[in-house]
């Protein structure tokens, strides 16, 4: 049986979909306020209305979150591979003790139940935030080397610890793939990650930040998991990122997919770092959740560049082209 954790996610939910169209039984955790009545939705963008509900219905759904041990150790009876897509994604800093529980704690309990179940292969969703430039290269690659010296956000350094976690099942004796895709962009939850670039060019944007970074399409970072899990490779690490473009390359794509207005102002450090300071004031008075913090608005205009040679010249893996995959997501947005 195999075993999916975030299964009401972006990539959970995708992936899911791909793989109940396998015979293998699948069985999906979700924590309590999650909604896996949104996983139909995201099947209903790619088939026909009337498969939707038998193609889920192949689902066996667990309640279990990733700290609640008795309840993931049910879960995991019969099971054989694991894809650990679960994760808090905030960079909200009233949140960090939160984020290190669930992301590196959470994937520790993940870990110690594939070793005492003796899992045949975890296959785990990190990110390219858990990753640093290696001395003395241009491109980040699997043979990156972390500076603990410098700064790193509290989601990277939660994902980072994850990792760690992982490989330390392998030298208990669970094979296992890390991938670590870019910004992913995919359909289906449009108020929360990638999915409010649609949301917010579509109400009118008019500002953009130059930001370089590393994009994947969901159904690559989908495709890549099963490729990898059913491969003989074991205890590898791959980069998913179709293209290093920048934010304003994005945005101009997305506007054009969804017939709009491009966002033409460019946003200035002292912009963010004004707005950085009304959000303090106002988590101070109105005790709202701030979103960013003093050091990470820095990094907003730091260009990144990432390989994807490893993976395409390991497994022959192809990507889709960035501008295909926002026309496609853009295509769905304006369906829904």
């Amino acid at each position: 049986m195999i075993l999916v954790t975030g299964g009401t996610g972006l990539v959970g939910s995708h992936l899911l979909l791909e793989l109940v169209k396998k015979e293998e039984p699948i069985r999906a955790i979700y924590r309590e306020n999650s909604n896996i009545q949104a996983v139909k939705k995201i099947f209903s963008y790619y088939v026909p209305l009337n498969e939707v509900d038998f193609l889920f219905g192949k689902i066996e759904w667990r309640k279990a979150d990733l700290l609640d041990i008795p309840d993931l150790t049910d879960a995991f009876i019969d099971v054989t591979t694991v894809y650990h897509c679960a994760a808090l994604v905030s960079f909200d800093s009233s949140k960090d003790d939160l984020l290190r529980k669930i992301n590196i704690e959470g994937t520790a309990n993940i870990v110690n139940l594939c070793v005492s179940n003796q899992i045949e292969k975890l296959c785990y969703i990190s990110s390219i935030a858990a990753m640093d430039l290696a001395l003395g290269e241009q491109l980040i690659q699997e043979n990156f080397t972390w500076h603990p010296e410098t700064y790193h956000n509290e989601y990277a350094i939660s994902k980072r610890g994850a990792e760690i976690e992982v490989w330390r099942g392998t030298q208990e004796g669970v094979p296992a793939i890390i991938l670590n895709p870019g910004v992913i962009i995919g359909p289906g939850f449009w108020k929360s990650g990638s999915g409010k670039i649609f949301s917010r060019v579509e109400k009118g944007l008019n500002y953009h930040f130059p930001k370089i970074t590393g994009f994947v399409g969901v159904m690559d970072v989908v495709n890549a998991a099963i490729t990898c899990v059913q491969s003989s490779i074991e205890n590898e690490q791959y980069i998913l990122v179709s293209e290093n473009k920048s934010f304003k390359e994005v945005l101009d794509i997305t506007a054009k997919s969804l017939n709009k207005r491009l966002p033409e102002k460019q946003l200035k450090p002292w912009m963010v770092w004004l707005g950085w300071v009304f959000q303090s004031i106002r988590k101070i008075i109105f005790r709202t959740a701030r979103q960013i913090s003093k050091r990470d608005h820095k990094t907003l205009f730091e260009d990144n560049y990432y390989s994807n040679d490893k993976i395409k010249r390991e497994l022959a893996f192809e990507f889709t082209p960035i501008t295909t995959v926002i026309k496609e997501t853009g295509s769905i947005y304006k369906r829904t």
